[in-house]
């Protein structure tokens, strides 16, 4: 190394100080001021011989006793008559081996004598001449002058008047010359005499301590701006060749050679001494897994805190960022502020775009300051978040890259303070834009890097794969099945997982996102500035984005349906439902949808709060979009879709599509379904789900949606305009045929199911609990929900698909005059039921028909809002004549007790007409009369066990058993039979027969039965008897007349 500063930055080469150049050289040593010594051991006999007067020509290091064994053992002999020669070569080696006490005073005294020596002035004057001619120079500032004109030189573009290449080696080298002690700098130990007093009293000089606890100190209120002034100056130096900084080349000389970090020979010699390159090839060593000493590496960070504090030891960023520091970021210079200032301007939207040789500028440092792998490097960070470290992250180990991590889960909770939050964002803004710069990612993903997406080293470029892209590439193949062919690493893939959880909190964290999708931010998402809110704006938008963005939001929504872990804010808010009924699929390593179907599945559960409920909501209307974005759908169905749905894309579409023709291979009976059984099996699934929000079904939610403004759909359906009201109608055929799509029935009903009807087909869930609805055991809340839908079936037999099925061949034949008047997507409001009704109490509907009828009118006997026509036709007399029985809770056909007690105050025709029909409809049967049943229960028992039900034949039993005088009925049946027996009576003269049958039924109903019969057959005898008896009433006629 030694022969390499000779070479190269030769303080007596550049300055032409060789022996051969006898007149340059200094022939008088300068008379010696009293200062320190570097070591309180020094011997005086060193000093005061250094002191004495010399030779006044021709004094040679090489000639004093003190350093003559040293000089001999170490330094060439061509050397040896060249005063600075002999300096230059037992500086660079007095690092490495051992000097004698006494030479080594010698030189020190001989170094701070140098640089305040008139002498030296006019060489450096006759070799930088034309540098320092500008200025007028007082003893003992020439270097001072020089190093700041040095500095300053970087940090221009325009360099006016630039230093010659020999003179800015010669002030590097003398700098290098003064770094071990602070007093050999003259300038900086004036300027902070005080505050080196101050600051660092106990800090003894040599080895660069002072400079090291200045350096510390340099941001403190009480340090004196001139000192700060010289420090700064200093670290600029340092920033442009490391070997100023004694305490770093020191530490890291030897790790440099073993890592091969000065070996570059393409490289100019300028840029292999500058301290980022040092830091990037070191720090590179230690990402690979080569070892470098403690004591380097506690160098490095402390240089790297350095840069991070101050963003003037950085020349690229004075450089190019002078426009953004001078506009938003004066007055910050202290603590790091400026940087993330800058930091904040690069991370902020289009308007206030920074300018791209600045954001690279700010790159470059902090992929060299690396405070990914620190946090502490970050002064302005560390002391923004120390409170939430020492709260949220306690448990990681103080320095620990993991800390990062940490306050990324904890941003957006209560316990991040603004502060924080705001430095944190900043900071990983830069750091999300280059893989290497998260330490455990690199740490754990590079060898998946190097092998699946052809990486170099840590501190290499690559124009194929830029830093940016290739965390994209990582996790593409993190999430490929073993079918798909290579995937990463177990490691790697946890890693990949936490980095986009952390980029899901933020979409200026996700570098493809943001680049891409710039322009639709501004113009969709401008007000959505909330946590996670801009993602969820662009996901919206998703059909109105560019193309570009609109790839990258749809890649990174299927990838949440893949694993919805990913969006972090809504896992933390669905926390307390995963905890109480997903944590079996929330702690599996591989989420394949499976979390997100169980958060749908247990959206109404106690533990959910508004803020998961809305999450999850969202994310379904997301998933309709497209197909893909389900990632179960998608791998259970993908091939079915391209077979018999191609072209489609919106996941509604594709359901539709393929549940059309499940259903038409089923109701043709094919031999083989077209539909894959593990498709059959997820459509199902997504059919479900999208039956519990109307806004999962567009088709529907668009023609309804002014409608939802004024009602709830399904109970209000004559207040909705056509178009919602034939969906509305349609969805509700569909649910009555497949309860399971009835997403409120099941939720309500899911005790209820699992207790009565476990072992029942799906699609007959509803008349199972329909049979099961006045059971004890029956919770109120199903109960309520089976009526509502009980009183739907009713309004159209359309709605009923047992009914229909039944009675598929008596509706045609009795009320074909009805179904000419319908229409296809509206209800017939029970008109045909009605009819069919009417048909059972003739006694004229097939058996299968005749079941379901009477189902229905004994269900309707005991509540009138089942009988549709009833409740349209008589809702007003209801409210005058029996308000009281309808407002009852439970309804056990009381209403229609008092429409029949009070027919006769009926004063609305079409009301009246309902009543009677209920009287003729009850004659059929006595079930269809609920009231007078219960009355007379025990009497069937005793009286009519042996009559079969049905046709009117128990009601004929009881009818008799009335008029048998030996037969005593129950009081309250006897009194409830002449009733009917009234009513009956009435009906007949208001409404009379219309026809035979009528007829028939009126008498064979009537209580006088027997004795119309009997009156009849007597009448049919008598006329026969007249007409045997008394002959013929015609005229007789001849045979010949007939034949003619």
């Amino acid at each position: 190394d030694g022969g390499q500063h000779g070479g190269g930055f030769g303080f007596g080469s550049v300055l032409g100080l060789k022996a051969a150049s006898g007149p340059a050289e200094l022939h008088n040593p300068p008379v010696l001021r009293p200062a320190d010594p570097p070591a309180k051991d020094a011997p005086a006999a060193a000093a005061a011989g250094a002191s004495q007067p010399r030779r006044a020509t021709g004094w040679k290091l090489s000639e004093e006793e003190a350093c003559r064994e040293d000089l001999t053992r170490l330094c060439p002999k061509h050397t040896w008559t060249n005063n600075l020669a002999v300096l230059e070569c037992l500086q660079d080696r007095k690092e490495e081996i051992d000097i004698a006490p006494d030479c080594n005073h010698l030189l020190w005294n001989y170094k701070l004598n140098l640089t305040t020596d008139p002498k030296f002035e006019s060489v450096a004057m006759e070799i930088c001449k034309s540098t320092i001619t500008e200025d007028i120079h007082s003893q003992g500032e020439v270097i001072a002058c020089l190093e700041k004109a040095l500095v300053r030189e970087v940090e221009q573009q325009d360099r006016a008047h630039p230093i010659k290449e020999e003179c800015q080696k010669a002030i590097l080298r003398v700098a290098e010359l003064s770094s071990d002690d602070f007093h050999l700098d003259r300038h900086l130990y004036f300027s902070c005499r005080d505050d080196r007093e101050r600051f660092c009293q106990n800090i003894q000089a040599g080895e660069g301590k002072v400079y090291k606890c200045l350096f510390n100190h340099k941001f403190e209120e009480a340090m004196s701006e001139k000192c700060r002034d010289a420090l700064t100056t200093r670290q600029k130096l340092i920033s442009q060749d490391y070997r100023v900084s004694y305490s770093l080349a020191k530490a890291c000389k030897l790790d440099l050679r073993k890592q091969r970090c000065s070996l570059d020979t393409s490289l100019p010699r300028a840029r292999e001494a500058r301290l980022s390159y040092l830091l990037l090839c070191l720090e590179a060593s230690v990402h690979r897994g080569h070892p470098v000493s403690g004591e380097c590496q506690g160098e490095m960070l402390d240089y790297r805190r350095m840069l991070m504090e101050d963003f003037s030891l950085s020349p690229e960023i004075v450089l190019h960022c002078r426009t953004e520091i001078e506009a938003q970021c004066s007055g910050l210079h202290r603590k790091g502020r400026t940087l993330h200032c800058l930091m904040r301007i690069g991370r902020g939207d289009r308007s206030n775009a920074m300018d791209s040789v600045c954001q690279n500028a700010l790159q470059t440092l902090i992929q060299s300051a690396d405070p990914g792998g620190d946090y502490r490097i970050d002064r302005a960070l560390n002391e923004a978040c120390e409170s939430v470290i020492q709260t949220a992250c306690k448990h990681i180990r103080n320095g620990d890259p993991m800390i990062l991590s940490c306050l990324m889960e904890h941003l957006y909770t209560e316990k991040m303070v603004e502060d924080c939050e705001h430095r944190l964002l900043e900071l990983q803004y830069f750091i999300s834009r280059d893989w290497k710069l998260d330490p455990i990612l690199y740490k754990k993903c590079q060898a998946d890097a190097a092998r699946l997406c052809h990486t170099h080293g840590w501190n290499e470029t690559n124009e194929v794969m830029p830093p940016g892209a290739v965390f994209s590439c990582l996790y593409r193949h993190a999430y490929r099945t073993e079918e798909q062919g290579r995937r990463l690493s177990r490691d790697c893939k946890v890693e990949v997982q936490r980095i986009l959880h952390q980029r899901a909190l933020d979409v200026k964290l996700d570098p493809e996102l943001q680049k891409r999708c710039m322009t639709d931010l501004g113009k969709w998402c401008s007000e959505k500035t909330d946590a996670g809110q801009e993602l969820e704006c662009l996901q919206d938008h998703l059909e109105d984005l560019v193309s570009g963005c609109k790839d990258v939001v749809g890649n990174l929504t299927e990838l949440e349906s893949e694993d919805i872990q990913i969006d972090a804010l809504l896992i933390r808010a669905c926390e307390p439902v995963i905890q109480a009924h997903c944590h079996d699929v929330a702690d599996n390593q591989i989420d394949t949808g499976d979390l997100m179907e169980c958060l749908v599945q247990n959206k109404h559960q106690k533990e959910m709060n508004d803020k998961c409920a809305v999450g999850v909501t969202h994310f379904q209307l997301i998933q309709m979009k497209d197909f893909r974005f389900s990632y179960k759908f998608k791998m259970a169905c993908k091939e079915d879709v391209l077979r018999l749905c191609p072209n489609i894309k919106k996941k509604v579409d594709v359901v539709i599509c393929l549940s059309t023709t499940v259903r038409n291979d089923t109701l043709q009976e094919a031999r083989e379904q077209r539909v894959s059984l593990k498709c059959r099996k997820q459509l199902r699934v997504e059919e479900l789900e999208m039956s519990e929000d109307i806004r999962l079904e567009p088709e529907l939610y668009e023609p309804c949606k002014s409608d939802i403004k004024c009602c709830c759909l399904k109970e209000q359906k004559k207040q909705l305009s056509q178009r919602c009201h034939q969906r509305i109608f349609r969805l509700q055929e569909v649910e009555m045929s497949d309860p399971e799509l009835d997403y409120q029935l099941m939720r309500v009903c899911k005790q209820m199911i699992k207790r009565f009807c476990t072992e029942a087909d799906a699609r007959n869930v509803l008349q199972c609990l329909k049979q099961n609805k006045n059971s004890e055991l029956m919770d109120p809340k199903c109960k309520q929900m089976i009526t509502k839908r009980q009183i739907t079936q009713n309004t159209d037999y359309r709605l009923n698909p047992v009914l229909r099925k039944a009675c598929r061949a008596d509706i045609p034949k009795f009320c074909q005059s009805i179904l000419n008047k319908a229409s296809e997507d509206g209800e017939l409001e029970g008109q045909v039921i009605a009819c069919l009704k009417l048909k059972y109490a003739d006694q004229r509907l097939s058996s299968d028909c005749e079941d379901q009828i009477r189902v229905i009118l004994q269900e309707s006997a005991l509540d009138y809002r089942l009988d549709r026509q009833l409740q349209m036709h008589c809702s007003e007399e209801i409210s005058r004549l029996c308000a009281e029985e309808a407002a009852a809770q439970e309804q056990t056909g009381q209403v229609e007790e008092c429409l029949k007690v009070n027919l006769l105050k009926i004063r609305q025709e079409a009301c009246k007409k309902e009543v009677l029909n209920m009287l003729k409809e009850s004659k059929a049967d006595i079930f269809v009369d609920p009231v007078l049943h219960t009355a007379c229960a025990l009497d069937l028992k005793h009286h009519c066990a042996a009559i079969t039900p049905g046709r009117g034949r128990q009601m004929s039993c009881l009818m008799e058993a009335l008029q048998d005088k030996r037969v005593r009925l129950q009081p309250e049946c006897k009194k409830r039979l002449q009733d009917r027996i009234d009513m009956w009576s009435y009906a007949a003269k208001v409404a009379p027969a219309e026809g035979f049958s009528d007829l028939a039924v009126q008498v064979m109903t009537s209580p006088s039965k027997n004795y119309i019969l009997f009156m009849i057959a007597l009448s049919v005898c008598v006329l026969f008897l007249v007409g045997l008896l008394c002959g013929r009433i015609t005229k007789r006629v001849t045979r010949e007349l007939k034949d003619r």
